[in-house]
């Protein structure tokens, strides 16, 4: 019989090195001829990125060994790092950036070292010409973080300089060669859209020398993104597009036309914060697998149907598809298994895993159970999210008492949560702590208009149907109204900052690597890196005709008015959301007589990828709740908190 016990003291199998033994996995998955190729991020290594490959019937083996870390920082967020042509393995070096080839085990540069630190950087590797591996190059001009230019470039496999193929825009993506060499095709766009907003669909003709003759635009304009482009035949592309509000497969041919495949409202295709990823796989006879929101179906162009399969398989990597003999691979998980790379056999509709589940992964009756929901925001507009209620055989909680719970804030803004197993949602709700994930207004899954509920009104739609998310919970009885806590890192630390300064909702708030003054973060204060530099323009406005918009919304203005204690949690690397935001908010609280906390974190960028700090961010956030919650936290090491 479960044991009562308070909400938040139950005794968990589940520990923060758990959770940082699972943060790291598979990611960038192809085919290698007959092998499957893929990279792996290794949290106990420092959070190295390690390529390997799959041994049949014995695991899988390192193409590189250390120190090689198969990673770039192109638009700071990275791009496809490696790319095999033949039997040379092309890849991006994360300590200096460079491209390196390795063939038979032996390493050597491609391209030059860097006159300055980071100061070029590369990424998107794919194959071009017969001794050419085409990719995005980003070159530092200048002494800001904007200073940046673009191009797409051709890398000689033998060495040698560098060749442009393609100048001009700001932002570029996917240089593909047509099957018959002679046409080439990308992506392009420019500030201030973000690729989500419009992208443009290129295509130019390559002469026998391999130069780019004049380029025209098939597809895409300022109101239309596109995601994924693949060369289908030598006079058509495949690409994903979203003319009607829902990105799409189209087929769009080199004499202008764009035909849609099967009209869905549905979206096959997502937000391009990494260049290189994979929303579908052609493969033959007008069938295509493609990747939704709920999982992996097969697209049928002859029947315009889009078919759910394996569908407990719910979420899907896409740094990975690729179609094999009778099916797919790539990298998916669901509500129940941590991510794995699966092969799946569309005629038998069975899947297979190629890579096991942790050895250590706690028992499933731990596991937290996502509750899919619809909440209904203030102006009548659906707001999907996913809630966590706490879990655990061992207890229940006492007759009568409501269980503390905890929003969780997606980054982006144009991210999205989904019901995928969490070992930090499990850590929370494994001891009696509720979670509930929020899709507010600005997410990606649910097409263009409801991304577009946050254009202008960010810090105020995202606030609000969090807002309203916690407060029906707590109507219904199932969260307790004084312990409701918000967390968030990134644009979810902006959010999460946002409300506990600007609502009394919350008692407390987890502030992850966040933005907390719009002005300097963007272009005007030149804080954030290049990609994101205008990004501001569409989710508040111009700057400065709406400087005083920037200043209301930001968290730093309002920072005497917080409603509860604060937690900062930043990486002193951090080129996105720098730490100077952070420190200059949690210097304004010394002697505010409000509790707060602030963990630096040397050697992590955006986002924590080494086991320590995984380690010591999430125990310190514990030890935070049960301090303002007010349960006992004994097994980690209490969280000093300042005034």
């Amino acid at each position: 019989m479960p044991q009562i016990s308070a909400y938040g003291t139950w005794t968990s199998p589940v520990s923060a090195a758990d959770v940082a033994a699972t943060g790291g996995g598979a990611q960038w998955l192809a085919t290698v001829g007959h092998e499957l190729w893929w990279a792996e991020a290794r949290p106990a290594e420092g959070g190295r990125v390690a390529l390997v490959r799959a041994v049949p019937g014995d695991g899988v083996e390192d193409v590189l060994p250390a120190p090689w870390n198969v990673r770039n920082r192109v638009h700071e967020y990275g791009g496809r790092p490696w790319v095999a042509i033949g039997d040379v393995v092309v890849f991006t070096h994360w300590a200096d950036q460079r491209v390196y080839a390795s063939v038979a085990g032996e390493v050597r540069p491609l391209t030059a070292e860097p006159a300055a630190p980071q100061g070029v950087r590369y990424g998107d590797l794919r194959a071009g010409r017969a001794g050419e591996v085409w990719a995005v190059r980003e070159r530092s001009t200048g002494p800001h973080r904007t200073d940046i230019s673009r191009e797409l470039v051709a890398i000689p496999l033998a060495g040698g300089a560098e060749r442009v193929l393609v100048e001009g825009h700001r932002f570029f993506t996917a240089p593909q060669l047509s099957p018959d060499g002679a046409h080439a095709a990308w992506l392009a766009w420019d500030h201030p859209a973000m690729p989500w907003d419009g992208t443009e669909l290129f295509v130019a003709p390559v002469d026998g020398d391999g130069v780019f003759g004049a380029a025209r635009v098939l597809a895409g304009g300022a109101d239309v993104a596109i995601c994924q482009l693949e060369w289908e035949t030598p006079d058509r592309l495949l690409a994903l597009l979203d003319p009607d509000g829902w990105w799409n497969l189209h087929r769009v041919g080199l004499d202008g036309s764009v035909v849609n495949l099967a009209p869905v409202e549905q979206e096959i295709g997502g937000a391009m914060w990494k260049l290189g990823p994979s929303w579908f796989a052609p493969l033959g006879g007008g069938r295509h697998a493609v990747l939704t929101p709920d999982g992996l179906a097969v697209l049928d162009e002859h029947a315009g149907s889009v078919t759910p399969v394996v569908p407990e398989l719910s979420v899907w990597s896409t740094s990975g598809l690729a179609a094999v003999p009778g099916g797919v691979v790539g990298i998916a998980g669901g509500a129940d298994r941590e991510s794995a790379v699966v092969r799946v056999d569309f005629e038998a509709g069975t899947w297979t895993a190629l890579t096991p589940q942790p050895a250590d992964l706690p028992p499933a009756e731990y596991l937290p159970v996502p509750q899919e929901r619809v909440f209904t925001a203030a102006d009548g507009s659906r707001i999907p999210a996913f809630v966590f209620p706490p879990r655990n055989p061992d207890f229940t909680g006492p007759e009568g008492e409501q269980p503390p719970f905890l929003v969780h804030v997606h980054g982006g803004p144009t991210g999205r949560s989904d019901a995928a197993l969490d070992l930090t949602i499990a850590y929370f709700t494994s001891r009696g702590i509720g979670v509930v994930a929020v899709n507010y207004g600005g997410s990606t899954g649910y097409g263009r208009a409801f991304r577009e509920r946050l254009r202008e009104q960010w810090g105020v739609v995202d606030v609000g149907d969090c807002v309203a998310v916690a407060e029906a919970l707590v109507a219904e009885g199932a969260a307790d109204g004084a312990r409701l806590g918000i967390r968030g890192g990134s644009a979810g630390g902006f959010t999460s900052a946002a409300s506990i300064t600007m609502t009394r909702t919350y008692a407390a708030a987890t502030v992850k690597f966040p933005i907390l003054d719009l002005a300097t973060w963007t272009g005007a204060g030149g804080e954030t890196h290049d990609f994101e530099s205008q990004y501001l323009v569409g989710l508040v406005g111009p700057y400065p005709q709406t400087e005083e918009r920037y200043r209301e919304r930001s968290p730093i203005t309002h920072a005497g008015s917080l409603a509860g204690p604060v937690l900062f949690l930043q990486g002193l690397e951090d080129q996105i959301c720098p730490p100077e935001q952070a420190d200059r908010f949690v210097a304004g609280l010394a002697g505010s007589g409000v509790d707060h906390a602030y963990l630096r974190f040397p050697g992590e960028q955006h986002g924590f990828r080494r086991a320590e700090t995984i380690v010591t961010a999430l125990e310190a956030e514990l030890s935070f709740y049960g301090q303002v919650f007010g349960f006992a936290t004994p097994d980690v090491p209490k969280l000093e908190l300042s005034r």
